[in-house]
């Protein structure tokens, strides 16, 4: 016999026992896979010590991963039946789905089709999952005549391992769904050109995207999600309602603003200025580029240098800036500081450069320029649970003034590629628990997420779509202060090392405006539209009446647009609703006569006769108070 806990409870199975059994023996009926001691394993694995064991179904993180990994076995099977010349390379799971890469001429939209259909026919199948061990002679054996796996293999070199389903064989490390009936919803979604190992030297492969899912429902669900994504996408609307352009001539990931979009940013900007004096955040300004030397100094050079764009000017190395903090560390290094000094913050909307993949960019989304809504704090070790509370806080409750209302608060610890002494990592990383249950915060913990100079505490939201995305971070460091010497005089006279808080209340203003254009489907509210107020005329004797009533609108500082064209109001109202401007203002006969307007928003409401001043007072309050409603 063995004991196994399970949800804290404790257990005796007879020693060889399955995970499926004792799966079946807990009634965790949607539990595909399991972790054992931390480590994912199959449920055919067999129970031969005492252990503690997790099941995960298709609601985790790591059970999406390991379903959708499966999933890509299905994808490549189904390829192979079809294609059998094909070269298969690497299947992974992404964010959503998965995609395989395979050596091949172009597939059609047809051929698409038919792989799809037989991916069903192996659901059908129900096919089930075999995991083989292999030295790495018999993986070359089974494997060598397709050069991808061959130069897998010999990357890996031992602990090798295929999983088998059917007459399909793949090197795979799993684990993997009990048989291949577990995909009742599956979909391939589209296919482009890849390159091995993303390298544009080598051959360009054809990348299958596909999706899975236990259930027939979530697929459909997550087809009309995505539907109505693509009716919000943000490059889309960008365009539409000339927010943003990205031009190669310029560059790819280089994304210039409109007058409208820099109106929108500028918005985000005055609100988290105010947001950054709540916290004592003092706004400073830096250069763009620095040494190489100052890069090397802050750890950046060594962990971030693939990212970086890296030039030499007379003989020396020089980088554009991928971070802010070590220009606020010297800041805070260029005078003496007393412990009655600190907290010392300084705030920036710094513009930082990375050099991502291109295949990776997507409108704002993931650029290579990207200003930062950038915050340093330089603490005492026993200000840190007040200050991180503080921030956590006011980060939700920015968050909700965008209208995000969903939010899970996640704590990501020591990453495989750390910097500094693991007993300084512990340290930190219990500060932020302390910090977030202080606080009564309930958090989500990521192993191995953190930064490489400290663990953080991430926000992650959840948009109008109910897709996730990760936004506010703060992040505990305390190597930097080491790396830049930087110190405090205590009340002994003795010099101590500051710890410093990395913080964005937004993450960065590029990818927060392309998360707010989906979120709103570019109906921003008042306060955030770049225009709040289109006056439309019936006719032309009404334009000198339109136009005193526009001056009297922007003397409130609120932004007006008029529309006195020739045409109809009903074609100048559907001109206005789709470049999404809020409030809609018709003026003819009566409305001259009695000096008041009828209004018309977004959402359809219509209200005739009311006062100018009324009017102009309800506006300025909601712009004020940066409501999402003005009625």
């Amino acid at each position: 016999m063995v004991t196994v806990n399970v949800d804290g409870k404790s257990a005796e199975v007879a020693k060889g026992s399955s995970l499926a059994e004792l799966a079946k023996l807990h009634k965790r009926d949607r539990a595909f896979v399991a972790k054992v001691d931390g480590e994912l394993k199959d449920l055919s694995a067999k129970l031969e010590r005492d252990c503690t064991v997790e099941f995960l179904d298709f609601e985790s993180r790591q059970g999406r991963e390991a379903f959708w990994h499966s999933g890509a076995h299905l994808l490549a099977q189904a390829v192979l039946r079809h294609f059998p010349k094909a070269l298969l390379t690497i299947g992974p799971p992404v964010e959503e789905g998965f995609y395989y890469d395979i050596d091949h001429e172009p597939f059609s939209k047809e051929d698409l089709q038919k792989i799809e259909q037989e991916m069903e026919h192996i659901v059908k199948q129900k096919l089930p999952s075999e995991r083989i061990e292999l030295t790495k002679v018999k993986a070359l054996e089974m494997f060598g005549k397709n050069p991808y796996k061959a130069e897998l293999i010999e990357e890996f070199g031992s602990g090798l391992s295929a999983y088998k389903q059917g007459e399909f064989v793949d090197l795979c490390r799993g684990p993997h769904v009990p048989h291949t009936g577990w995909f009742r919803g599956v979909k391939v979604l589209n296919v482009a050109g890849a390159y091995w190992h993303g390298d544009q030297a080598n051959k360009q492969l054809q990348r299958i995207y596909a999706i899975a899912f236990p259930e027939k429902e979530q697929l459909k669900q997550w087809l009309f999600v995505r539907e109505e994504a693509e009716r919000r996408d943000h490059k889309k609307l960008g365009k539409l309602l000339d927010l943003f352009s990205v031009h190669e001539k310029i560059g790819p990931g280089m994304p210039l603003f409109h007058p409208k979009g820099a109106l929108v940013r500028w918005e985000m900007m005055q609100f988290i200025r105010g947001q950054n004096a709540k916290l004592g955040f003092l706004e400073v300004a830096t250069p763009h580029v620095a040494r190489a030397l100052l890069w090397k100094s802050s750890g950046h050079y060594e962990a971030f240098k693939e990212k970086m764009y890296i030039f030499g000017i007379e003989g020396e190395e020089y980088a554009l800036k991928p971070m802010n903090c070590p220009f606020h560390s010297h800041i805070y290094k260029s005078e003496p500081r007393s412990y009655r000094d600190l907290p010392i913050a300084y705030a920036e909307f710094g513009t930082v450069y990375r050099h991502e993949k291109s295949g990776e960019l997507t409108g704002l989304l993931r650029v290579r320029s990207l200003t930062q809504d950038d915050g340093h704090m330089y603490v005492r070790p026993d200000q840190i649970t007040e200050q991180v509370v503080r921030i956590v806080t006011v980060a939700l409750e920015t968050l909700r003034v965008f209208g995000i209302e969903q939010f899970q608060v996640n704590l990501s610890t020591r990453p495989d590629n750390a910097i500094g002494d693991i007993a300084v990592w512990d340290r930190a990383e219990s500060a932020l628990k302390e910090a977030l249950s202080s606080a009564g915060i309930t958090f989500v913990l990521k192993e191995k997420e953190g930064a490489f100079y400290g663990p953080k505490v991430d926000i992650d939201i959840r948009d109008a779509l109910g897709r996730a995305w990760q936004c506010s971070t703060i992040q505990l460091d305390f190597f930097m202060p080491e790396r830049f010497d930087l110190v405090y005089m205590d009340e002994s006279g003795q010099y101590r090392r500051p710890v410093m808080i990395h913080r964005a209340l937004l993450g960065t203003l590029d990818r927060f405006l392309a998360i707010l254009i989906e979120h709103y489907a570019g109906k921003f509210p008042v306060w955030l539209a770049p225009v709040q107020v289109r006056i439309m005329t019936i006719a032309d004797r009404f334009d000198a009446y339109a136009r005193e009533l526009m001056a009297y609108l922007k003397e409130a500082g609120l932004r007006v647009e008029l529309d006195d064209s020739q045409g109809s109001v009903n074609r100048k109202v559907r001109d206005a609703q789709l470049l999404k401007i809020p409030l809609l203002l018709t003026v003819g006969e009566k409305e001259m006569e009695q000096r008041t307007v009828a209004v018309r928003t977004l959402d359809g409401k219509v209200r005739f006769g009311m006062g100018w001043e009324e009017f102009r007072g309800l506006v300025a309050k909601a712009v004020s108070e940066r409501s999402q409603v003005v009625f």
